[in-house]
Order: C-alpha cells, then structure tokens, then sequence
C-alpha cells in the first residue's frame, strides 16, 4: 500500500531528529505514531518484524503526551524486543509458542523499559525474536522467520533480528535490542545498522537479568548520535547490581563529533578456527582499516592472541546451555506449570537437557576457565591498543532456513552458528564494548557488517571512532525498497 506522504517523509529521520520535530511543535506525537503504525501496516507483511502490537495504549500515550526537556525522546515511537523485556500490562512471549499461547501479560516494567517511557518513547509494540534469544536468526516455530529488508530472501540475524528489521525498513527510527553472543551487533550487521553492545554492567538489568551474565540490553539504531542520545537516556546502576561499569565523564552525545586522537588500532580477518571467512567480510574489515589510516590512526596486523584458542566455543557453548536450562525453569514460572518437550523448540531442549548432564563443578570450571579466557582477551588493550577491527560476521547474511531445528542432529544449528560468528561471543565473555558500523555494502546492495571493540568501559571511544566514520563515509543513504 502506498504510503502517505508524511509517513514517507518522516520514515528515515532519526530518534534525535524525530523528538526535535515534536520539541519545536512542528509535528505531535500522535502524528508521528500514526506515521509509525502505518509504516508498519504496509511494510510488515512482507519481513515479519513486529509481531506484537498494543495500538490504542500506545495512542492514549501519544495523545496525552506533554512536552518536557528531561524526555529527551519525547514522543518519539518504539518497539522492544519480545525477549526479557517485560512492560507492564501486554503480552510477551520470548519467541515461545507455549507463552504466545497462554498470552502472558507482563506483570511489571523492568528498570530498562521503564527508563525508555521515561525518555518519552511511545512503545507500541513487539518484534520478532527466536525463542528465548538461542540462535543468530530469527526464526521462531511461534512467529515465523523476519526476513531482511535489503534481501527478503536473507536472515535479519538475531536474537535482536525483528528489532533491526523494523528499524531498517524505517518503521521506527530505533528499537530495543539484546545481545548475549552477538545479538545487537549481528542484526545491526545484517541490516546496516549500528549496533552498539555496551559494556558489561553498563545498563542495569535490573530487577530480573544479573548484569555478571553474558547478556546486556541496549539497541539498534540509524546513527551513532541516536545511540549516543539514548545511551545517556538509560545507562547507569540499579539496585542490587552485581557489576556496575565505570561512571563516563561527561554526556555520551558530547562524544559525537569529537576528536578521538591518533588511535592504535589493531584487526583480525581471518577465522580463529582456521574456517572461511567470505571475501566480502574480509574486504570490509581492510577497508574499513584504509579508512581509520587514512584518518590518522595508525593500524597494524595484530589482535588479541586469546582469539586463537579453540577451546572457547566449547567453554561458552557449556555456559549458553546451562543459561539455556535455567531459562526453561523461568519458562515454567511463567507459565504457572512444568515445562515439557512439546513446550520448547527441539535445539533449545537439547541444549537444557545437556546442561543437566553436567554438575556443579563442571559449570563452576567452566566459569573459572571463562574467567582467564576474559583476562587473556582484555591485556591487548592493557598492552597498549586502542581498537580492534573484526568482521562482524564470517559470511553475508545467511539465507533464511539456514540455523534450524533439526531432529536428526538438534545441536548442528549452534555449531553452524558458531561458524557464522566466531567473533562476537568472544566480548560477550570479555565484558567488553563493541559495535557494529555500517560502513561497507556488497554491489548488490547487500549489508557487510564491521565490528569495532574498545577497552572495558570506553563507549564514549567507540562513538566517538563510529562518528568519526560516519561523517567520513556516510551510510544514511543505504536503505532497503520494500
């Protein structure tokens, strides 16, 4: 369906860009809303990003919405993520066919959701994400695969692919994403969006995650500048955190635009594991480095060399399952009732049931060993760097099908996921920040996604190199025809 001139106007403007139209009352809230929802309408149908949606709540927000300078994205619309981020009153379901059914409503807010309403975003929805985050693709039995805008024949990535979907179709100008192996970055690679993963205790969990854990939650954005905005909106502890990350010294959109120096930048293209890495992905790492060259920095072929161990896929698999099982008991709070086979997708399954098989002290060596893994990867920046450059991921993204739920082998989808993404895990276990920057295209038009880490608790570095990068080479004009 064709799409109204100010829905078409308004599709690509930024968060940033969208709360000052509503600050300086050249549009309402409502306006923009409806301008949302009607992208929605006409683009979902064909990549299946949202699959949740709350319209008339959403519209009493918008239509009471009242200016004020402390909601720096004051009626500004939203989605979050339908994965552990429960906001009071409407259903989620985790990507899980047995919650979807049993239409869980959440009974609270998080602390993450509720400083994004206290930033005056307008949620009006959901986005589609595999069940309980498991897999880099978004392909729930529940919700069917989201497919990717520049390539409806392509995955979207995951676990945050519906989020980055919606996001590069312009139906919203940025959603709430999470990312416990690579699911900010991945999606934000597949999609041509920046993905920032932020450091480890960065942004409360709060009162449910445990900010010590693999996971963070955060967002996909168009700019680094809406990432900046928003980072500022709801980074910061809350009560009870095991981790808290070291306070920033001024405002993260100061950091847009600003010098970041002459950095020591180091880059890895090649797979640790010795498997192959596409062409395209290598191409885009060492023009991405010509690039940072060319601005000054000085680059070199050197990388952490705890990359090269092949023992960590083995470590975080153990660690990712026994996430897995405790995952399927809080399932089963949820729903009130035990858990079953036929309640879960068979790879998730497998993976809880592994988890069984191990005891304690196997979980507890494999957290020690995840520990020394964190301090061998983390003393390349304590020796002097600054950056590294890696691909995102290892190949385009893949087609849809490809990570699936196959009964005569349920665990070959992690392993050929773990070919996918030999480096974003890796940061995960590190605490690190990292970020996906959507600098390099395939000839087709086809995203290829570029992964930047810092020092633990150097975001504003990150936005600061990322914004450097943008105004070099810009990618705004990179969007999908749906």
């Amino acid at each position: 369906m064709p799409l109204s001139d100010f829905a078409r106007q308004t599709q690509f403007v930024d968060g940033v860009g969208q709360a000052e139209l509503v600050a300086t009352g050249k549009v309402s809230a409502s306006e923009l809303l409806e301008a949302a929802i009607e992208r929605n309408t006409a683009f979902n149908p064909a990549i299946n990003a949202i699959n949740i949606t709350w319209l008339d709540h959403a519209r009493d927000l918008a239509k009471n919405f009242k200016l004020n300078p402390n909601k720096k994205f004051g009626g500004v619309p939203f989605v979050l993520k339908d994965l552990g981020a429960p906001y009071a009153g409407q259903h989620m379901s985790n990507g899980n066919i047995a919650l979807k059914n049993a239409k869980y409503i959440a009974p609270t807010n998080s602390n993450l959701v509720q400083k994004f309403i206290d930033s005056g975003l307008i949620t009006f929805g959901r986005t589609n994400s595999p069940e309980l985050g498991s897999v880099p693709v978004t392909e729930p039995l529940a919700w069917g695969p989201t497919r990717n805008p520049f390539d409806v024949s392509r995955t979207s990535g995951g676990s945050s692919g519906g989020s980055a979907a919606a996001v590069a179709a312009g139906i919203v100008p940025m959603a709430h994403a999470s990312d416990g192996g690579g699911s900010i970055r991945i999606p934000a690679a597949c999609c041509g969006l920046v993905g920032l993963k932020t450091s480890q205790g960065r942004i409360s969990l709060a009162p449910f995650g445990d900010e010590a854990n693999v996971s963070v939650h955060f967002a996909v954005t168009r700019t680094v500048r809406d990432t900046a905005a928003l980072l500022d909106a709801v980074h910061g502890p809350g009560v009870g955190d095991r981790v808290i990350a070291p306070t920033p010294t001024r405002p993260y959109i100061n950091e847009v635009g600003a010098d970041p120096g002459k950095l020591r930048i180091g880059f890895i293209d090649h797979h640790p594991t010795g498997a192959t890495i596409d062409t395209d992905c290598v191409q885009a790492v060492r023009d991405t480095c010509k690039l940072l060259e060319s601005l000054g920095h000085h680059v070199e072929n050197s990388w952490p060399q705890a990359l090269d161990n092949t023992d960590f896929a083995g470590k975080f698999t153990a660690m990712w399952s026994t996430n897995m099982s405790v995952g399927l008991n809080s399932l089963g709070q949820m729903l009130g009732r035990a858990v079953t086979k036929d309640d879960v997708e068979l790879m998730n399954w497998t993976m809880a049931e592994y988890a069984k098989g191990k005891t304690a002290t196997d979980y507890a060596q494999a957290v020690y060993l995840s520990v020394m893994f964190r301090r061998m990867l983390q003393q390349w920046w304590a020796d002097g760097f600054d950056l590294l450059v890696t691909p995102t991921t290892a190949q385009l993204p893949l087609p849809i099908g490809t990570i699936r739920n196959m009964p005569e082998d349920p665990m070959a989808a992690l392993r050929i996921a773990g070919n996918w993404i030999p480096l974003t895990p890796p940061f995960n276990t590190s605490g690190q920040p990292a970020i996906n920057v959507p600098l390099q295209w395939t000839r087709d038009g086809i995203p290829v996604g570029v992964q930047i880490v810092a020092a633990y608790g150097r975001e504003d570095l990150l936005i600061r190199v990322a914004s450097q990068l943008e105004i070099a080479q810009p990618w705004a004009h990179h969007t999908p025809t749906l």
